[in-house]
């Protein structure tokens, strides 16, 4: 059954859009991440402009995390002091993103930018959390447990003013790191049309050495708020949302993320870390083939100037 998508001037399958919403829902709870980071180059995929992409998906985003978080807050699962200094800095950083957003699209660079970042960001993430999960998991095999062991080593960082204590995830760090956190992920959720945790999660459990049972709904908690702002600046300034498809995304991405967090629940961190780093650098290879490989279409978009 098709669908026409008025911003993205194309007609879709509802069933397929539904199917998309349903899968990256799922990863939503699973993994602590909003999905944009696959749901963006899926939607490019089938042939929705890249900046409609980006709009739309950051609107799908937030409902899907909201569920998910639901979910994770009646398990007692997330902390709600740190989520909020994760958030001050992403409504700095996602205000400033759709800026630059707006800027790129005006000189006609932002398809090859979204791209470059996805390719970059995925890339080298999902590098260091396969390595990490990989090691975790040989260890685990050695010495019949997992030794946790710290997750983080004290550097000038954690040196930095402005201490705060975050009880409910043991910690006492200067609220400077979160906050800069919180405002670069921001930056990239809206240039990128991500929720932002795959860089979010690494970043909460090596960097800031929160514990993982706590990065999960922590992360999506500020995921929420972060598209939420992106979605509004997007639709107000840009005009990139396109409801009808970020409505069919929603659907299905309410469902999966419930599904995902009880399928989460009965999995350890160092498999789930591992799952997410595959899915990551499968979606890096993909773009980059795309990015290098000869198109199947030789055409040129420029316009002759003087006639020539």
């Amino acid at each position: 059954m098709q669908v026409y998508l008025p911003i993205a001037e194309m007609s879709v399958d509802v069933f397929l859009i539904l199917g998309l919403g349903g899968g990256v829902g799922l990863l939503s709870g699973l993994f602590g991440v909003g999905g944009g980071f696959l749901m963006t180059p899926l939607l490019i995929f089938i042939g929705v402009p890249p900046a409609v992409a980006v709009g739309s998906e950051a609107a799908q985003i937030v409902a899907s995390s909201v569920s998910g978080v639901l979910a994770h807050t009646r398990r007692g699962n997330v902390d709600f002091r740190m989520g909020s200094v994760l958030l001050a800095g992403g409504i700095v950083g996602s205000t400033a993103g759709v800026q630059l957003f707006a800027f790129l699209r005006s000189i006609g660079q932002v398809d090859l930018v979204v791209a470059l970042s996805y390719v970059v960001m995925l890339g080298i993430v999902g590098t260091l959390m396969l390595q990490e999960s990989v090691r975790t998991l040989i260890r685990h095999r050695r010495t019949g447990a997992a030794n946790r062991g710290k997750l983080h080593q004290h550097n000038f960082l954690h040196g930095l003013p402005l201490k705060m204590r975050f009880p409910k995830s043991k910690l006492y760090i200067s609220s400077l790191l979160p906050l800069s956190v919180g405002m670069f992920v921001g930056l990239l959720s809206a240039l990128m049309g991500v929720g932002g945790g795959f860089i979010m999660v690494p970043a909460m459990i090596y960097l800031l050495g929160m514990p993982t049972s706590v990065v999960v709904g922590t992360s999506l908690f500020q995921i929420v708020f972060v598209t939420a702002n992106v979605t509004f600046l997007q639709a107000y300034q840009n005009q990139t949302v396109d409801m009808v498809l970020a409505l069919l995304l929603v659907v299905g991405g309410v469902i999966g993320a419930q599904i995902g967090a009880r399928v989460g629940a009965k999995l350890r961190g160092e498999q789930l870390r591992g799952l997410m780093a595959l899915m990551v650098l499968s979606v890096a290879l993909k773009l980059a083939w795309d990015l290098v490989s000869t198109p199947e279409d030789l055409f040129s978009v420029g316009r002759m100037e003087g006639g020539h």
